[in-house]
Protein backbone atom coordinates (compact mmCIF):
# COMPACT_ATOMS: atom_id res chain seq x y z
CA UNK A 1 0.00 0.00 0.00
CA UNK A 2 1.26 3.26 -1.03
CA UNK A 3 0.83 5.95 1.50
CA UNK A 4 0.60 9.70 0.80
CA UNK A 5 1.17 12.92 3.07
CA UNK A 6 -2.05 15.33 1.65
CA UNK A 7 -4.60 17.20 2.42
CA UNK A 8 -8.00 16.53 2.67
CA UNK A 9 -10.84 19.73 2.55
CA UNK A 10 -13.10 20.58 4.41
CA UNK A 11 -15.73 23.04 5.58
CA UNK A 12 -18.29 25.01 3.54
CA UNK A 13 -18.26 26.47 -0.25
CA UNK A 14 -15.97 29.69 -0.26
CA UNK A 15 -14.62 28.76 3.34
CA UNK A 16 -12.45 25.78 3.48
CA UNK A 17 -10.52 23.91 5.91
CA UNK A 18 -8.06 21.46 5.80
CA UNK A 19 -6.81 18.31 7.25
CA UNK A 20 -3.54 17.31 7.01
CA UNK A 21 -3.57 12.86 6.47
CA UNK A 22 -1.75 10.03 5.61
CA UNK A 23 -3.74 8.34 3.17
CA UNK A 24 -3.70 5.39 1.08
CA UNK A 25 -2.99 6.79 -2.41
CA UNK A 26 -5.85 5.17 -3.97
CA UNK A 27 -8.77 6.70 -1.86
CA UNK A 28 -10.11 10.05 -2.86
CA UNK A 29 -8.96 13.35 -1.26
CA UNK A 30 -11.57 13.95 0.94
CA UNK A 31 -12.20 9.77 1.83
CA UNK A 32 -10.97 7.43 3.95
CA UNK A 33 -7.80 7.57 5.94
CA UNK A 34 -5.23 6.23 7.59
CA UNK A 35 -4.26 8.87 10.32
CA UNK A 36 -4.77 12.69 10.43
CA UNK A 37 -1.64 13.97 11.00
CA UNK A 38 -2.77 18.27 11.28
CA UNK A 39 -4.31 20.66 10.29
CA UNK A 40 -4.59 24.07 7.78
CA UNK A 41 -6.40 27.18 7.96
CA UNK A 42 -5.82 29.78 5.66
CA UNK A 43 -8.77 31.73 6.29
CA UNK A 44 -7.14 33.84 9.14
CA UNK A 45 -4.36 35.93 9.46
CA UNK A 46 -1.76 34.53 9.86
CA UNK A 47 -2.55 31.33 8.55
CA UNK A 48 -3.14 28.62 11.18
CA UNK A 49 -0.95 25.64 10.50
CA UNK A 50 -0.89 22.88 12.87
CA UNK A 51 1.35 19.83 12.62
CA UNK A 52 2.32 16.73 14.54
CA UNK A 53 5.80 16.61 13.59
CA UNK A 54 6.42 13.07 15.21
CA UNK A 55 3.94 11.17 12.87
CA UNK A 56 4.92 13.24 10.18
CA UNK A 57 8.32 11.94 10.58
CA UNK A 58 6.92 8.40 11.26
CA UNK A 59 5.54 8.27 8.05
CA UNK A 60 7.86 9.93 5.99
CA UNK A 61 10.23 7.21 7.50
CA UNK A 62 8.42 4.32 6.53
CA UNK A 63 8.03 5.46 2.88
CA UNK A 64 5.20 7.96 2.46
CA UNK A 65 5.26 10.11 -0.07
CA UNK A 66 4.49 14.14 0.77
CA UNK A 67 2.26 16.03 -1.57
CA UNK A 68 3.88 19.31 -3.35
CA UNK A 69 1.26 21.35 -0.82
CA UNK A 70 2.35 19.77 2.24
CA UNK A 71 5.76 20.20 2.15
CA UNK A 72 5.44 23.14 1.10
CA UNK A 73 3.57 23.55 4.74
CA UNK A 74 6.21 21.62 6.38
CA UNK A 75 8.69 23.98 5.25
CA UNK A 76 7.12 27.31 6.58
CA UNK A 77 6.91 25.18 10.19
CA UNK A 78 10.67 24.56 9.15
CA UNK A 79 10.14 20.50 9.54
CA UNK A 80 13.15 18.85 7.63
CA UNK A 81 12.39 15.21 6.98
CA UNK A 82 14.94 12.51 6.39
CA UNK A 83 14.31 9.04 5.43
CA UNK A 84 15.21 6.19 7.73
CA UNK A 85 17.74 3.71 6.32
CA UNK A 86 16.76 0.13 7.75
CA UNK A 87 18.97 -2.76 6.85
Amino acid sequence: MAVHLRLARHGSIHRPFYHIVAADHRCRRDGKFIEKLGTYNPRVTPTEIRIDEERVRYWYGIGAQVSNVVASLLKAQKIKLERTVTK
